[in-house]
């Protein structure tokens, strides 16, 4: 795991272009804090720090070919590289390391972008060709590893977070209200926008090359999913295949130089990791939990349960609200775009205790969307069912849930009604995303201020869902709504998140889960073979029967929440309230400061539970309060 920063010079350079390069790389010295190279060219400069996961001897970046015509810097793993690096061999490659790097570079040398279908990884990578004077940028196709991109003056500027991006001389994006608008609805904002006008996110499986002839896009991916899939085997025979690809998945991502460790959280699919991965490590693996001391929010003892059971030797930390407080100034510091998802907070004292341990660990992430395991999905076939009921009738509902008392508690039935209400009456692709979003569409409004009300009342907050939607190819159902989830709530959001924690304290994450060949499988199977009646994840169930306890088996989707709506009505508030000063929210330009505060106080006060509307705000309040000019 590493860092990546560049840019090119090809008709308009900086006035010192090694100091800006070194200025970019600088800044991401949390993402590799090892080493750090740069490449210098008339007209390309490339940056990196590194994070020595493999060959730490001979891995540096950045790399160049033999013949000095290509020139790589490159953030992540190829997990297959021993493979590719023998079928290259036989073709005649030669290699003066033992990286993955290498391998990745002699492949593109040889191959050109038809090396990508056969990379078996996360990456995201910038490729010089010197002699064409070409610079091209990938993204792994599942959108793992990020990479951010501009065009200014005619240059191409990249790199691995937008904080590098803004140490380019003379860059200053303003902030991009339709991004807002975006963020408010879904808690985060998908690619190819950010935060920034004029900066863009390369797409997951996407290629762009920048030349003195021009720029070229295309997507080398996308995720495979057909409408109304059959698969190839029984339920059974399923089940089994299932099993075996999840441990050869595991079996490759076990491959390091250094120690690997598991993130426990207790649930499936983590636990199913640790229980495949235990058996393969050949040695005693480190494994770590979060927990919580609202009993219902604390899932340590089926983290431990199912350590004890496979054999890791665990660490665990239990969160109160005070560490959180204490902690939360440094954690939305060093998030470079805003993000509406609490369990951020959780992953980051999460990847803190690992990283003190070990520097690469293997999670979870993925299970949820590849096997529908969250109850968003059961939610989604019961309305499909309660669609002919009458805006009158949901609407009386929407009254009677607005009597309930307020209860703070986990996943609180006033709670869960009004998040599975503020999406009846709209597309059902919306209504999901909504579900696992940040406000309703009533909220999001009230809290824009005029102005921006006036500039967005064109803007549709949900165009990617439609772009998306559209560029799937399906036709409805449940494999376009499991086609969503992936690309907008896991790729843009579940995906971020952990990035951004785990790089916080330079600790590399690896996702079995989105394996390809997993993948592949996973979106071939029938829906009844993960889902029926109240029943999720039935295939992954069956899969590990003989690997966990029952207990951990049989056990409801909790997620990795922490008590939000109480803490904030405690050691956090202090904190809320300081961000919801109006002076604060008005220099967004975008915010309405009144609608803001009485969101806020509304919360506070018990007369109403923003738990999630409202963090999401005080998130994007505590990005701005370090991004603002």
């Amino acid at each position: 795991m590493c860092g990546i920063a560049g840019f090119t010079t090809h008709r308009h350079a900086p006035d010192q272009p090694e100091a800006a390069l070194q200025r970019m790389n600088h800044a991401l010295t949390h993402r590799g804090p090892d080493a750090e190279g740069t490449y210098s060219d008339p007209a390309v400069r490339l940056g990196h720090r590194r994070l020595s996961i493999l060959d730490l001897a001979g891995g540096a970046q950045p790399m160049s070919s033999a013949d000095g015509r290509w020139h790589i810097v490159f953030n992540g793993e190829i997990y297959n590289y021993l493979e590719l690096r023998r079928d290259l061999e036989a073709r005649g490659a030669t290699f003066r390391t033992q990286s993955d790097t290498e391998v990745l570079l002699q492949a593109w040398a040889e191959d050109g972008a038809s090396c990508l279908p056969r990379l078996n990884g996360m990456f995201a990578f910038a490729i010089w060709d010197s002699a064409e004077k070409r610079l091209t940028l990938v993204r792994d196709p599942l959108g793992i590893k990020p990479l951010y991109y501009a065009n200014h003056r005619g240059e191409l500027l990249f790199a691995s977070e937008l904080r590098s991006l803004l140490c380019y001389p003379n860059f200053s994006p303003g902030l991009d209200p339709a991004s807002v608008n975006k963020y408010l609805a879904l808690g985060y904002i998908p690619a190819p926008s950010t935060a920034y006008a004029g900066v863009r996110k390369l797409e997951p499986g996407q290629l762009l090359s920048w030349s003195p002839a021009g720029r070229r896009s295309e997507y080398f991916y996308d995720l495979p999913i057909e409408d109304n899939p059959v698969g190839v085997g029984t339920f059974d025979e399923s089940a089994q295949t299932t099993r075996e690809l999840l441990r050869e998945a595991v079996r490759y991502q076990l491959r390091s130089d250094v120690d690997v460790g598991i993130l426990l959280s207790g649930g499936i699919d983590s636990s199913a990791v640790a229980a495949l991965a235990a058996p393969l490590a050949g040695r005693k693996l480190h494994s770590f939990s979060i927990g919580f001391q609202e009993a219902s929010y604390n899932e340590l003892p089926f983290a431990e349960m199912v350590a004890r059971k496979v054999g890791t030797e665990h660490h665990h930390q239990t969160l109160s609200a005070k560490d959180v407080s204490q902690a939360i100034p440094s954690i939305y510091r060093g998030l470079d775009e805003p993000l509406g998802d609490a369990s951020l907070v959780p992953t980051w004292f999460l990847a803190k205790l690992a990283a003190g341990k070990v520097k690469t660990v293997l999670g979870g992430d993925g299970g949820d969307e590849l096997f529908a395991g969250y109850p968003s999905f059961q939610a989604h076939l019961l309305v499909e069912r309660l669609s002919f009921l009458p805006v009158g009738v949901r609407v009386a509902i929407n009254h009677l849930i607005q009597r309930l008392p307020v209860s703070h508690n986990y996943k609180s039935l006033p709670f869960i009604m009004a998040q599975f209400l503020k999406g009846l009456g709209l597309p059902a692709e919306i209504r999901f995303l909504l579900w696992m979003g940040a406000c309703g569409n009533s909220e999001r409004h009230d809290l824009l201020s005029p102005d921006a009300r006036q500039q967005l009342q064109r803007h549709n907050a949900f165009e990617d869902v439609t772009r998306l939607a559209y560029r799937s190819g399906l036709s409805g159902g449940l494999e376009r709504i499991f086609y969503l989830c992936t690309k907008l709530y896991l790729q843009e959001c579940v995906l971020m998140k952990v990035d951004r924690a785990s790089m916080a304290h330079s600790l590399e994450v690896r996702v079995p889960f989105l394996d390809p060949d997993l993948v592949t499988h996973a979106f071939s199977l029938r829906s009844d073979y993960k889902m029926r009646g109240r029943q999720t994840k039935l295939i992954l169930r069956e899969a590990l029967k003989n690997d966990l306890p029952p207990e951990i088996l049989h056990r409801k989707k909790a997620g990795f929440a922490m008590p939000v709506a109480s803490w904030l009505q405690q050691d956090l508030r202090g904190w809320a309230e300081d961000l919801t000063q109006p002076s604060l929210v008005a220099s967004t330009g975008i915010l309405d400061p009144a609608a803001v505060r009485t969101m806020t106080q509304q919360h506070l006060s018990r007369q109403a539970d923003h738990r999630r509307s409202l963090w999401s705000v005080l998130a994007f309040l505590a990005w701005w309060r370090e991004a603002k000019p």
